[in-house]
């Protein structure tokens, strides 16, 4: 012991190993009842009088019922015992119209087992019966559920599992099959600081961070959106290659007077919940970027339009005013957008680690696959059985969950600036 540690006190163990099971006499003191102010308080001074120390503290409401649980370690031999103890507290508890149980062990908790991740589940809604076939998947992974929390009610219902004693990587093979089949989205990510630090977002544009295909909108002033929505639809299922594909549909655009330019920006949408989540981000001091097989005229507009860090995306030629039916520069394809997501992550000076990648196509694969997190948003199946998790609901703010981001905190930062 160094010389500015204080001394143990004489009842004091010499701390343990994490985990470990000392022997010491201690007690699980645990109350439940009708919520109200000052149940916490009361407690703890209930059990002030008996000199204890706290070991552990866990509490719940739900509903208007609280759990709230204490672990203490036992009376010290010589004062005031533990029947003392156990009277005073069931006459506090029956005060208040509390229920009481005490029971008598030694130590703390068990220690957990290697390899901790966070398991996030999104349903809309949550049933009793997905929940218990997640549940049971843990367990035959070996994993043990340490905490259950809510993060949100709606527009989906979320909660997260800590769960210890199994690898993330088989955790999530195991759970992703799982999610196939009861119909609810599952996220896993190792637990660790690095969940807490800042991270680098990107994002596809198309059907992702907005609710549109950008060159149907400029077919739509051509007039030949159907053309243009066939082989988009080829390209984002693989069928196609993707850069043969979109000089095939640019050709179709050539003509097109550059006013459309205008147009086209006012009839994107974004994707609910599109600003909420980043807007969130910006304040949690994330940098969030945009990669698009789409066009510069559009993406550079929403750069600024949403206080993007990042935009990259083709760029459509326009002569003497008019779209020429070509693109100018390299190809942002999909090799191309997971070598844009590892130069952002450079810039920003990010690990690939800690990055997140959402898209919905084929051409996003290469991507989500490169990114530490990679989310298939609303993607086409061949996206979806590749990608770490698939979010499956129509609010792109539901990745904030993802993130152990709370419905709660979303809504108090927004009220604190009104």
């Amino acid at each position: 012991m160094s010389a500015s540690q204080p001394p143990l006190s004489p009842r004091s163990p010499q701390p343990p190993e994490s985990g470990e099971d000392t022997g010491t006499p201690t007690l699980l003191v645990k109350i439940f009842g009708k919520d109200r102010p000052g149940i916490t308080a009361g407690l703890f001074d209930t059990l002030a009088a008996y000199s204890v120390d706290v070991v552990d503290i866990e509490q719940v409401v739900t509903r208007g019922r609280i759990v709230l649980c204490a672990l203490v370690t036992a009376p010290a031999a010589g004062g005031a015992t533990e029947g003392d103890l156990r009277a005073t507290v069931h006459s506090w508890a029956d005060s208040l119209k509390l229920q009481a149980e005490i029971i008598s062990g030694t130590g703390d908790n068990r220690p957990r087992g290697d390899g901790r991740s966070h398991v996030t589940v999104l349903g809309n809604p949550l049933t009793a019966r997905s929940t218990a076939a997640i549940a049971a998947r843990i367990t035959a992974t070996g994993g043990n559920i340490d905490r259950v929390f809510r993060l949100a009610k709606y527009p989906v219902t979320a909660v997260e599992f800590a769960v210890s004693g199994t690898g993330t990587e088989e955790l999530r093979t195991a759970l992703a099959t799982e999610a196939a089949g009861i119909g609810v989205d599952i996220a896993v990510v190792s637990a660790g600081l690095s969940r807490r630090a800042q991270r680098l977002v990107v994002m596809d544009v198309d059907s992702t961070l907005i609710q549109d295909e950008v060159i149907e909108l400029f077919a739509a002033h051509a007039g030949c959106e159907d053309k243009v929505a066939e082989v988009t639809e080829q390209a984002m299922r693989g069928e196609l290659d993707f850069e043969q594909s979109l000089h095939a549909r640019v050709a179709l655009l050539a003509g097109l007077d550059a006013s459309v330019v205008d147009k086209v920006r006012a009839e994107v949408r974004l994707t609910p919940g599109a600003r909420t989540l980043i807007r969130t981000l910006k304040r949690l001091g994330y940098q969030v970027g945009v990669v698009s097989g789409g066009f510069t005229q559009v993406t550079d507009d929403l750069k600024e339009r949403l206080g993007l860090d990042f935009a990259s995306a083709n760029t459509l030629e326009i002569v003497d005013g008019r779209l020429t039916g070509r693109v100018v520069g390299d190809v942002v394809d999909r090799a191309g957008k997971a070598r844009l997501l590892r130069s952002f992550a450079e810039q920003a000076g990010v690990p690939l680690a800690q990055t997140v990648a959402i898209g919905d196509g084929a051409n996003d694969l290469d991507m989500l696959n490169t990114a530490g997190l990679g989310v298939a948003f609303n993607a086409k199946p061949v996206v979806r059985r590749a990608a770490h998790t698939a979010v499956n609901v129509p609010f792109l703010d539901t990745v904030l969950y993802l993130l152990g981001i709370t419905r709660e905190e979303v809504e108090a930062a927004d009220g604190l600036v009104g």
